[in-house]
């Protein structure tokens, strides 16, 4: 009998064969760490809705970059939390601020670790808000200042890349000029490109102690069923001076990892965010679902949508079943 058919399985029948042919793989190098930082001493607090994530004082996240760096994790981005708020961040730009702390002693110990810094000031405001406030509305050209000083701040304490997330118009371009006056053109940045307004944030809102006292972020971060915005929002951050594009979140916006994937050349970033983990991990500590197999079908479909890197609270967890 003629075949009139494609034999597709032939491919498929063994673990070797499909090996063979895989197409996409997660690496350990793919992965980028968050790290939630604390004034303080001996402070290893659980994040309730995020298991398995904690706020750590720097003497813990000295031990904690140990366990990092021995699992082969090589970058990590850095969140501060700081006791002190105020109306305009200014902990986010203090030299000697937890977070530029933090940023000194992972240097100090692990030079080679790529230390990625979280630049906005919704950590460091009281109104939990990402910018200046002006009679209930977040000012855009003010904010820009502050977010310059902020990356000159992160760089001069070893920051290896800026990461921009607050969705300010014009954010890249302050940045860079910022960067390049102060003597750092090395520096890269990793821009938070397309960023919606999310209910998969909430986990990290417990984390950061960000979460907005009035109103939303809706004036500043995208509505979530637009996708040619993201197009225009990644475009001017590439005239601008962006080194990469994150999508955040990530899983339920894979389709804007892979549109930027077809449209831009710079390495793209999935954001795997907090609700997104911690989904996974309530699901698999009621023993719903296998964790692992969940975790890495998520990660290898950011890469298969075109994602070059992934940020995800699973690093740790992803490193040693890659390790296994």
């Amino acid at each position: 009998m003629a075949q009139t058919f494609d034999r597709h399985r032939r491919l498929r029948k063994s673990a070797a064969m499909r090996n063979l042919v895989r197409e996409n793989h997660v690496r350990v190098e793919d992965l980028i760490y968050p790290l939630f930082v604390v004034e303080g001493t001996g402070i290893k607090n659980e994040i309730p809705s995020m298991p398995g994530v904690y706020q750590l004082s720097l003497d813990t996240l000295a031990e904690e970059m140990k366990e990092i760096e021995a699992l082969g994790i090589q970058a990590v981005l850095m969140f501060g939390v700081p006791t002190h708020k105020d109306a305009c961040g200014t902990e986010a730009y203090n030299d000697d601020a937890i977070t530029q702390q933090a940023m000194r002693l992972i240097k100090e110990a692990h030079p080679e670790m790529i230390v990625i810094a979280d630049t906005c000031l919704c950590e460091y405001t009281d109104h939990g808000h990402c910018g200046v406030i002006h009679e209930g509305e977040v000012m855009n050209d003010e904010t820009l200042k502050l977010l310059g000083q902020t990356a000159v701040s992160q760089a001069k304490a070893g920051a290896d890349i800026i990461a921009p997330s607050n969705m300010m118009d014009g954010f890249v371009v302050a940045i860079r000029e910022a960067l390049d006056e102060a003597g750092f053109e090395h520096i890269p940045i990793m821009s938070y490109a397309v960023k919606y307004a999310s209910a998969f944030y909430g986990p990290f809102r417990d984390a950061a102690g960000s979460t907005p006292q009035f109103g939303d972020r809706k004036s500043y971060q995208m509505d979530a069923s637009n996708a040619r915005e993201g197009l225009r929002e990644a475009a001017s951050d590439v005239k601008e001076g962006a080194d990469f594009l994150i999508v955040k979140p990530g899983l339920a916006f894979m389709d804007m990892v892979l549109r930027l994937r077809e449209n831009f050349n710079l390495p793209i970033v999935a954001y795997n965010v907090s609700a997104e983990y911690s989904m996974v991990k309530a699901a698999a500590l009621n023993g719903w679902i296998d964790e692992e197999r969940i975790v890495m079908e998520t990660l290898v479909g950011f890469k298969r949508a075109g994602a070059d890197l992934i940020i995800t609270y699973h690093a740790k967890d992803v490193a040693k079943w890659l390790a296994r």
